[in-house]
């Protein structure tokens, strides 16, 4: 179904401002955007009561199909939270959870005693869009780098990983050849990490992500948030895809009383 054109500048109560001019944005997106930008501000701090669907319906004119899939992704991909009869809710950045160690899938891969092999799909410089430039620290319309990269393990795709790029911490990285170095071990030499997130949240897969895997209908995807710094200042923001039953994340740890 085709939605008619829909006001996009005037001021909500819930603090939300589409961008007028948004060119081939969908409105979904521009909605995500604007709700993400509002919590990276920290306007909207962690446990902050998120406008309903009614709410949002009416107060941005938009129709209760696009505001039902701004909310449901926002949620899937950890931005939300929905609690039983109480409403939706600003998650937590941070991880609950210790994090995992960070280690090149190349090593992991090769530890295990099996072959590794890359595919780049994407390797390219964008002007950063709301959700990218909040993440790494950067204006919208500033330049990042952009990578897909697929990774194999004994020819089978077990992780796609896409990565944006803050260009001033990592000058040379549409430069490297990927199938040859990771982007981790090109970045780690580059700006040696000094603080990193971690998010693992179950996804399903869209349709390019299912073809890529080569998933099948209805399989679930592992989905590894991860936010790097260096001195204090943003590097990257990836997304690692993973099938649900051809990839695990683990990590042992020491508890209190193990004297270390």
């Amino acid at each position: 179904m085709t939605q008619s054109p829909q006001p996009r500048t005037t001021p909500q109560k819930a603090g939300l401002l589409l961008v007028a001019g948004a060119g081939d944005t969908p409105l979904y997106q521009q909605v995500k955007e604007a709700v993400v930008a509002r919590i990276l501000s920290g306007d909207w701090a962690e446990g902050m009561r998120v406008p309903s669907e009614n709410e949002l319906v009416r107060e941005l004119g938009l129709s209760r199909m696009t505001v039902h899939r701004a909310l449901r992704e926002l949620t899937l991909e950890g931005w939300v939270e929905r609690r039983q009869g109480a409403g939706s809710f600003v998650a937590a950045t941070k991880p609950q959870s210790a994090a995992l160690e960070i280690r090149s899938i190349k090593d992991e891969i090769e530890g295990r005693g099996h072959s590794y092999r890359a595919e780049v799909h994407l390797l390219k410089r964008e002007r950063a869009q709301v959700l990218e430039a909040g993440l790494l620290g950067l204006e919208k319309g500033e330049p990042l780098f952009h990578s897909l990269i697929l990774h194999h393990e004994d020819g089978v795709p077990v992780q796609l990983e896409e990565r944006f790029v803050n260009p001033a911490m990592a000058p040379d990285y549409l430069d490297q050849d990927f199938t040859t170095i990771t982007p981790y071990d090109y970045l780690i030499t580059a700006c040696p990490l000094s603080e990193a997130e971690h998010t693992i949240l179950a996804v399903m897969p869209d349709e390019d992500q299912r073809l890529l895997l080569k998933m099948k209908k209805g399989e679930p995807c592992l989905l590894l948030r991860r936010r790097t710094w260096s001195n204090r200042i943003p590097v990257t923001h990836a997304l690692l895809t993973h099938p649900g039953d051809r990839y695990r994340l683990g990590a042992r740890f020491k508890g209190p009383g193990s004297g270390d």
